[in-house]
């Protein structure tokens, strides 16, 4: 048996993976209608693309269910500004703590 024997159907690979291409605009859903429609109709006849999809669309599912880890602030400190968004960073703790101290009156002084 040959290696795309295992095809039942009447396509080859390259129109598979044309369409697996595509499967995250198809569930972002910003895939046209007739490539949407054009993917659903290929899943029909193709186990194969019918399997890679629901799996990974139970994938998407699963990671929606899981909770959002919480990235330590100074790694998420690190990364903005390896990536030059660190103007989008809400104050840091150490600055907030400057700012605390200039502004509450000196325990010493009263």
């Amino acid at each position: 048996m040959a290696p795309d024997d295992h095809h039942t159907h009447d396509h080859n690979r390259e129109e598979c993976r044309r369409y697996l291409g595509s499967l995250s605009d198809y569930f972002d859903g910003t895939l046209s209608d007739n490539l949407c429609r054009e993917l659903e109709d290929h899943m029909a006849s193709c186990e194969d693309c019918r399997i890679v999809v629901n799996t990974f669309s139970k994938t998407i599912t699963l990671y929606h269910r899981l909770p959002q880890p919480e990235l330590p602030n100074a790694v998420k400190e690190r990364l903005f500004k390896v990536l030059d968004l660190d103007h989008y960073l809400p104050p840091s703790t150490t600055e907030q703590d400057a700012t605390t101290r200039k502004t509450q009156p000196d325990a010493t002084s009263g």
